[in-house]
């Protein structure tokens, strides 16, 4: 992964190296998303089972993209009475929208710093 916009810019960089560096996400909140987005909705029980961390790793994990927007969770009633949550992946037509509207944003604020500084 590149550390800088420079590195960024000058190298051969991936899609999934964006998605990292505008969200903040390292490599197991990006597998996390692709789970879901594979899978569809689960728990974090099921999520760890299938990319082999703990569950509070996993929790972590969803926190971090549910954050960003890229996932979010549902609550589901059990028969008997009680509930869990289920996580689920924003489509990713959805995600290169925000992506998109990060990166505007991102470089509007720039140059807004630069201009001030002219």
């Amino acid at each position: 992964m590149v550390d800088s916009i420079h590195e960024m810019i000058s190298a051969s960089f991936r899609y999934e190296d964006v998605i990292k560096c505008v969200f903040g996400l390292n490599s197991l909140d990006l597998e996390t998303y692709k789970t879901l987005l594979v899978n569809g909705p689960l728990t974090t029980e099921g999520l760890g089972e299938i990319v082999t961390r703990d569950k509070s790793t996993v929790y972590r994990s969803l926190q971090s993209l549910i954050a960003c927007g890229i996932a979010y969770r549902r609550k589901r009633s059990m028969e008997g009475g009680g509930y869990y949550y289920e996580y689920i992946s924003v489509e990713s037509g959805k995600v290169k929208q925000v992506l998109k509207k990060n990166i505007d944003d991102w470089y509007y604020q720039m140059n807004e710093l630069i201009e001030k500084k002219s």
